[in-house]
């Protein structure tokens, strides 16, 4: 007979104690610690044979043989883009979300339209439900196997009989191991479960799709162990409200982690959205104050996003500061730029800024039209709807050089705008001839507000 005993785990780090502790030593988090039943008898393990492993031997890096690895290519292009141009045989891919926002959707619609053989492992939806999404969808693969089942040991046992091109665990939180006795879902559970997945992954070379939950704090939920054993972590982003959906990478062995998948939700799945600033960008003739369109960069891809702001007299006294989808702190640092630099008294007025789409931007290139948006807004006077900017702004008010500032041009050409503002630094090596677009450089804040606005 098994002897139990019980553990405290942190919640957030995994991290294992004999009592339960206020604040967790290997992280320092308070209140985290949750006491769980564990088994100190090992059940048998999902694979056929038990026997002794072979024993690895250190060698020389030199010696090691190269070998180039073929990554999967699917026909989803934004998912290829955001995996760093395909899937890695024997990886391991964690992908996290709110819930409804369409992780069980994305997958299952790689399952059932991929050429390949695959398991689509769900222990939260019964088979009947599943095939009702998959028909909504469209089944275009004839070798897509669904398992109901949430034990780690029959569902291997159950994958090697098929031997998949590509497992789908949905999700990590619904499946548990016989190896410890505690419930679905807790620390000890989940990073057990991870471990058995990455075993498999690993020494079969197929690669694994796990979906996880997210706590209300945004982060997954588990362990910080299982985004540590995973290969690539992806972050499945947008608003139950709004139709678009964003699959950027946190963290990916084998590509960048600045890349990003627009998807636009439909009755009949998730439909790639190839070009995000048409999205990103209003279609309104009429220009409005408080609206400016910057050129911004994600991973290698330039994309137009609209920024807009909105400055009133503050009612009740003190000022408010909002930003949606923009670092809260950088839009102050602007906004005292702005007063120390052009004048404004901007410290007694509330002021609101908005990222359209849904998106949030970390690119600095898009301080110059932030800062071209509250002015506007401050003066009730419109930008042209055909003028963007591309730019970041230092805090002496002048404005610095970006990168990739020819891919931001020809972007912007190519979406019909007509003038661009740019630092005067990023002059150098740049080719007024290759675009028709007329490109203005400025040193500082102070030159693109009068060439905007005037003198006044």
């Amino acid at each position: 007979m098994a002897k139990n005993k019980t553990a405290f785990f942190c919640s957030s780090c995994g991290f294992e104690a004999a009592k339960w502790l206020g604040r967790c030593t290997a992280c320092g988090t308070w209140n985290s610690f949750t006491e769980e039943i564990i088994s100190t008898d090992k059940k048998p393990s999902w694979t056929k044979d038990n026997g002794a492993r072979s024993v690895t031997k250190p060698v020389l890096i030199q010696e090691v043989n190269d070998v180039a690895q073929q990554r999967i290519v699917f026909q989803d292009k934004e998912l290829n883009r955001v995996l760093g141009g395909g899937l890695v045989p024997g990886s391991l891919v964690l992908l996290g979300g709110e819930p409804g926002i369409g992780k069980s959707t994305l997958l299952l619609q790689l399952a059932v339209q991929a050429n390949l053989k695959v398991v689509y492992v769900s222990g939260e939806e019964s088979e009947q439900q599943i095939k009702m999404r998959a028909e909504r969808i469209g089944i275009k693969n004839t070798t897509c196997y669904l398992l109901t089942e949430t034990n780690t040991q029959n569902i291997l046992l159950q994958v090697q009989n098929i031997l998949p091109d590509i497992l789908i665990i949905d999700s990590i939180q619904t499946i548990y191991t016989n190896n410890i006795e505690s419930s679905p879902g807790t620390v000890s559970q989940v990073r057990e479960c991870a471990a058995e997945l990455m075993r498999y992954a690993k020494e079969t070379n197929t690669p694994t799709f796990i979906i996880g939950h997210i706590t209300k704090d945004g982060v997954i939920a588990g362990p910080k162990i299982l985004e540590h054993i995973v290969d690539c972590v992806l972050q499945f982003e947008g608003d139950n409200n709004h139709i678009y959906r964003i699959v950027r990478a946190i963290k990916n062995r084998f590509g960048a982690t600045s890349e990003l998948g627009i998807y636009e939700m439909k009755s009949t799945g998730l439909i790639e959205v190839s070009n995000p600033s048409d999205v990103l960008i209003s279609k309104i003739q009429e220009a409005f104050s408080g609206i400016a369109i910057s050129v911004m960069v994600e991973g290698s891809r330039p994309l137009l996003i609209e920024s807009q702001a909105l400055v009133s007299t503050a009612v009740y006294g003190t000022p408010q500061r909002s930003a949606t989808g923009f670092d809260s702190k950088r839009m102050n640092m602007l906004l005292a730029v702005i007063e120390k630099r052009c004048g404004f008294k901007i410290g007694a007025k509330d002021v609101f800024l908005n990222i359209t789409g849904g998106i949030k931007v970390v690119d600095p290139a898009i301080d110059l039209g932030v800062i071209c948006a509250i002015l506007s807004s401050n003066l009730d006077k419109a930008i042209p709807n055909t003028t963007c900017f591309a730019g970041e702004v230092g805090l002496s008010g002048e404005i610095r050089p970006v990168n990739r500032i020819e891919q931001r041009i020809a972007e912007a050409e190519r979406l019909g705008m007509k003038h661009i503002y740019i630092s005067a630094y990023n002059e150098k090596g740049l080719k007024d001839a290759k675009f028709k677009i007329k490109i203005h450089t400025c040193k500082k804040i102070e030159n693109v507000y009068y060439e905007l606005f005037g003198s006044e």
